[in-house]
């Protein structure tokens, strides 16, 4: 592909019971700041039983509903990639929307950065209960790969820029990673974009260019703790840290990259598990240390000295009770303690919070 040719676009919606939202994800597309009239939309609808797809069908023949019986998201991914005649293909979930320049600068990424194979951004979080919504940005733009350690410790950092609603991928390099298993009906996108980096280049825009919606309906993200949602969420954790290592492998990535770019998964697994169905509190407390190691590479004494106090508690507490205060610190926003213990910056600063 020429660096100055623009590439043939497909956007690819992925929904599943989104009457609320669907259409506002269109139309922010449609409604993007660049030429629109060459860009494939498909959007595969996962069994709805609402009615998004009569509202899809509103958008016909500019848009191209795909209908499949309720499998997941990977059933879906599986079915509609494919089927996608772009070069490059930009992911939007039916709940999410996009900022009106994201298709443009994505491109534009993707023209500067032939070496390039995916492109992900910031985003800008929307509540839909009290709590003011946020901005969340890399700090910097970032080139990532699977190449060494460093590099691995600085996507896994970074993961979060390359969920559905902001990635967008070349169809070269998703073609050595379809398909996708299955048993991944939520997360599906964590599957190739762990893998994507280990093909070509990845690369981050320090700019918000999409809006995350929270909502009751989330599978992924919650606003409120549900033991079933969280249990789901940890059996496709499960199922990542199975399937991708030895794909990886294929791929020429090395044992040493692939532990730390898996490093925090499971260490959300153990997390979840212990507080779901209890355990030891020696498991907690070598589970949080864990954490704390691959959080941080260098602390301030007072953050030492909160970690201590923490780490007493997983040895003193029931795991279950642990992280149930766990999620009540976190869910109050008891901040002020952790800025008084000097709460270290992690290695790459990722995270940028902004009242909207």
């Amino acid at each position: 592909m020429e660096t100055n040719a623009i590439p043939r676009l497909s956007v690819l919606i992925d929904t599943y019971n989104h009457e609320r939202f669907i259409e506002r994800a269109i139309t922010s597309v449609l409604q993007q700041d660049m030429p629109m009239d060459d860009v494939e939309i498909l959007v595969v609808d996962d069994g709805s039983t609402d009615s998004t797809p009569d509202i899809v069908r509103r958008f016909e023949p500019r848009v191209r509903l795909i209908r499949k019986a309720n499998g997941g998201q990977a059933s879906a991914f599986n079915l509609a990639l494919p089927q996608a005649k772009g070069d490059i293909i930009a992911m939007l979930d039916g709940d999410d929307w996009w900022a009106t320049e994201k298709l443009r600068r994505v491109l534009e990424s993707f023209r500067e950065h032939p070496e390039v194979g995916m492109v992900g951004h910031g985003y800008h979080e929307v509540y839909s209960d009290s709590r003011p919504n946020g901005l969340i940005l890399p700090g910097d733009t970032y080139f990532v790969d699977l190449t060494s350690v460093q590099s691995a410790r600085i996507f896994r950092n970074l993961a979060g820029f390359f969920g559905t609603s902001k990635v967008a991928i070349r169809r070269s390099v998703l073609d050595n990673i379809l398909p996708i298993p299955e048993e991944l009906n939520i997360e599906a996108d964590e599957y190739f974009f762990t893998l994507a980096p280990a093909i070509a280049p990845a690369m981050v825009i320090n700019e918000p260019l999409f809006y995350y919606g929270f909502h009751d309906g989330n599978l992924f993200q919650f606003q409120q703790y549900d033991s079933a949602k969280v249990r789901r969420k940890m059996g496709v954790l499960e199922v990542l840290v199975r399937e991708l290592p030895p794909k990886l492998h294929s791929l020429g990535v090395t044992q040493g990259v692939i532990d730390e770019v898996f490093c925090g998964t499971r260490v959300d697994i153990e997390r979840m598990r212990l507080g779901l169905d209890g355990g030891s509190s020696l498991r907690t407390f070598h589970v949080e240390r864990a954490a704390y190691k691959s959080a941080y590479r260098e602390v301030t004494w007072r953050y030492r000295l909160f970690q201590i106090f923490v780490l007493a508690q997983t040895l003193l507490l029931p795991p279950r009770l642990f992280y149930r205060l766990r999620r009540w610190y976190t869910k109050k926003g008891l901040s002020k303690l952790r800025r008084w213990t000097g709460n270290p910056v992690p290695e790459v600063q990722l995270v940028e919070r902004r009242p909207g």
